[in-house]
């Protein structure tokens, strides 16, 4: 991979890394000596035990605040990024993981415009013009990951609009590997199942009822954990992976085959 990098570290940009799978995602990435600039939406707390966490991993960090269904911000974000990269002692990245996400559970019927609309701002339009406006700063050689989900694949009833979003971000990812294929980027989609934690409000994670249900639809016979998918993640974006290209992974432990 050509780089301009200072240092030999290579460097990673992950949305949403303050909490779950992101920041499963950027610890494992840590582990692999990897350094992370990294997104939160609201808590900088989070954020910044994620940062102290990297650090006592021997690697480096940098959380930045960014709302990800606001386009308006990331032309501001990408100089924030800049300066973080700097301060890294470097001028590009190498891995961009666009893992942030906000969960609908509701029925076809009852889904509002104003919910769709929220659920495209966030999975689809902010993906598409993030990863636009980053371009610039990712090295040639570099990897994307997008976040899609099981549920791009098998239907479960209240998840039409996002399960649609992700099947949307699925045909992005074969585009961009095509389109970007050129400049030596490999871009993939990993596709987690039923993960155990805050996300949707911890529906997975806390009630045991749906633990137990999504457990006897997987084949290995229990809900995922984080630490089922974040170094699957830094697995993937490794040199060791760096033929895959323009895949759909899903690692869901063998959900509803």
């Amino acid at each position: 991979m050509e780089t301009s990098n200072e240092s030999t570290a290579r460097i990673a940009i992950v949305t949403g890394g303050s909490r779950g799978l992101g920041r499963n995602t950027v610890l494992s990435l840590a582990a692999r000596g990897v350094d992370s600039i990294f997104t939160y939406r609201t808590n900088r707390e989070e954020a910044e035990a994620v940062v102290r966490l990297v650090g006592d991993a021997g690697r480096k960090a940098v959380a930045l605040q960014l709302d990800t269904g606001d386009v308006g911000a990331f032309d501001p974000f990408v100089e924030q990024v800049r300066q973080a990269l700097a301060g890294l002692g470097a001028e590009r990245f190498d891995y961009l993981v666009n893992n942030a996400g906000m969960a609908l559970h509701k029925s076809f019927d009852q889904t509002t415009e104003a919910e769709l609309d929220a659920l495209y701002a966030v999975h689809f339009k902010g993906v598409f013009f993030l990863t636009q406006k980053l371009l610039p700063v990712i090295n040639d050689g570099g990897r994307i990951v997008n976040i899609s989900s099981g549920l791009a694949r098998f239907a479960l009833p209240g998840s039409s609009a996002y399960g649609a979003m992700k099947g949307a971000i699925e045909v992005l990812t074969r585009y961009l590997a095509k389109e970007l294929g050129g400049r030596g980027i490999a871009v993939n989609t990993i596709a987690p199942g039923a993960i155990a934690t805050d996300f949707g409000g911890g529906h997975v994670r806390d009630n045991a009822d749906m633990n137990q249900h999504v457990a006897g639809m997987t084949a290995l016979g229990r809900a995922g954990e984080p630490d089922d998918i974040g170094p699957m993640i830094a697995a993937l974006l490794s040199d060791e992976n760096r033929w895959v290209n323009a895949q759909r992974i899903e690692v869901s432990g063998g959900m509803n085959i």
